[in-house]
């Protein structure tokens, strides 16, 4: 029933681009670029909020990356940061002031210019926040000052302490430029995709909210990064995105020639998809690694020699042979491979059920009848909440389930939509592990995801439970601060390296796989692109005749 609904759903939504579908016109030469046609894009989950420090949810960075530029540019290959927006830039030594000159004449989709005083006034939202409008702070900005508009095509940005990440943070999808008529609405209005009006080289024409988005080119876009192949309007006329949830819409329609692009590949599919002629693209998040995370203020994790028996309880190999491909490579730190700093840990990641069976009787817990352990007339019974925005996440926490009750632990995992979900995942007396990961390509991300007022996957100070909790890890959060502060880069790669060993040994977290973005693409796709964490770019795109 639920598949010939979103069958139902997605032919009626494809049919209404009869007026606008590909078309192959004039012959073009052997080679050349195609100009022209709509590419049909097929998105697993509707996109939530596009306030551009929420573009982190990938939905949300695949609509935002086409209608927002940014500041500067980083180069997918290199890491590199160029210029974009923003010409030029000057940091001063300890990196509490950034000095950006702005590339003339660009100017919003409503024609109102991005100026000095435009970039000036994102980033003081993005960087402090508005109470009023509910706007948060953005997580890639650490201790933000304020602005000063030097001339109309100068702004300096200014910190209470060195933001090493800075430069970085402003060539990202959550630093997207938007107009002031943009900024000026109320966070809960900018689920809205017309309401974001940016500089980018598409501009959002109709939205059906949570089922279909329509994007026409900007026919004046005159701006793409300054050392893009590709310059000047994009090559598509427009795109359309229909959001479809079922797994198996997107391949069928994919390989029926319905959809040129399908985002949410799963690692099953891929040679099926493969074999039919169409092309698996699978970019690196380089950020933090698929993971499982624990609480310690839920009494049941406190004990260090717990989590630690946990980690060695898990058989990450077997769970990427099982459930994933060769996109998908088993993690060896809490960070990618891919990552800036990344140092192997894999030593400290081994399956180990005997070491797991021992540390869980030192810290008493011991088996009980019904084969799982317990201590103090409790049983060792764990929750974990699936996250469905991460691929096969269901099947992989029942496999460290499985994996856990070998050594006398139980993991409960609940659906990612029950209705307590949001609630109790913020809970740790509620929830005591749960799933984790997240993209960007700079060392600062893991400070994003442990430090307590940004992510914060570990709950300290016990998340929103109405109990007094006590966790707080200082030498964790130094560090972390550390990172975010180290102008030295040797120093900071060295501090990167300490973290990744630290938040192993304390058994915070168990990496399992590197997590990519997985799209398939019919073979009429020319220069299909991603930014620097894998959300895809449709600037330069063009579509072949056959």
């Amino acid at each position: 029933m639920f598949l010939a609904k979103n069958l139902g759903l997605l032919a009626g939504a494809l049919a209404s681009l009869a007026s606008v579908a590909f078309v192959p016109g004039d012959a073009a030469a052997q080679g050349a670029v195609t100009k022209g046609g709509t590419l049909i894009y097929l998105e697993q989950q509707p996109h939530t909020n596009l306030y551009p420090p929420a573009g982190g949810f990938y939905p949300n960075g695949g609509v935002l990356n086409q209608i927002t530029d940014k500041l500067t540019y980083q180069n997918p290959k290199t890491l590199e940061i160029e210029p974009w927006i923003a010409e030029s830039w000057k940091v001063n030594a300890d990196a509490t002031e950034y000095t950006f000159k702005l590339r003339p004449g660009v100017t919003f989709s409503d024609g109102t210019p991005v100026d000095a005083a435009a970039v000036a006034k994102n980033f003081d939202v993005y960087g402090l926040g508005d109470k009023t409008l509910k706007h948060p702070v953005s997580e890639v900005i650490t201790n933000y000052k304020g602005s000063e508009v030097v001339d109309p095509l100068t702004v300096k940005f200014f910190f209470t302490k060195p933001s090493v990440g800075f430069l970085q943070g402003t060539s990202v999808i959550g630093s997207g430029l938007v107009s002031l008529k943009t900024l000026a609405l109320p966070f809960d209005a900018l689920g809205d995709a017309t309401k974001i009006i940016g500089s980018g080289p598409f501009v959002v024409k109709s939205e059906v909210l949570g089922r279909e988005l329509v994007m026409e080119a900007r026919k004046d876009y005159a701006w793409g990064p300054a050392k893009l192949a590709h310059q000047g309007r994009a090559n598509l006329d427009g795109i359309k995105y229909v959001v479809t949830p079922e797994d198996s819409v997107r391949i069928g329609a994919l390989l029926a020639g319905q959809a040129q692009i399908i985002r949410q590949v799963q690692a099953y599919d891929e040679k099926q998809v493969q074999s039919k002629g169409f092309v698996i693209y699978a970019p690196s998040t380089r950020g933090i690694n698929n993971s499982v995370v624990f609480r310690p203020d839920n009494p049941l994790v406190s004990d260090i020699r717990v989590r630690r028996a946990l980690l060695h309880a898990v058989n990450a190999k077997e769970i990427v042979a099982t459930l994933f491909s060769a996109n998908y490579p088993q993690a060896k730190s809490i960070i990618a491979s891919t990552a800036q700093g990344y140092v192997d840990q894999s030593a400290k990641l081994t399956y180990d059920p005997v070491l797991a069976a021992k540390l869980l009787d030192e810290a008493g817990w011991t088996l009980g009848p019904k084969g799982i352990r317990q201590k103090d007339g409790k049983e060792l019974v764990l929750t974990a909440y699936e996250s469905l925005p991460q691929p096969q996440n269901k099947e992989t926490l029942q496999l460290v389930a499985q994996q856990w009750a070998k050594v006398g632990v139980k993991l409960n995992v609940l659906a990612g939509d029950a209705g307590s979900r949001v609630a109790d995942n913020l809970d740790p007396l509620k929830t005591p592990v749960a799933p984790a990961m997240v993209g960007r390509a700079d060392p600062d991300v893991i400070r994003s995801q442990y430090y307590p007022t940004t992510r914060n996957v570990l709950m300290q100070k016990g998340g929103i439970s109405n109990k007094v909790q006590t966790f707080v890890d200082d030498k964790l959060n130094a560090l972390l601060e550390a990172i975010a502060a180290e102008t030295d880069p040797a120093k900071r790669m060295a501090l990167v390296g300490e973290v990744q060993a630290y938040v192993i040994d304390q058994g915070y977290a168990i990496p399992i796989f590197e997590e990519p973005q997985a799209f398939a693409a019919s073979p009429k796709v020319k220069d299909f692109a991603f930014e620097a964490v894998g959300r895809p770019a449709f600037y330069a795109v063009w579509l072949a005749p056959k």
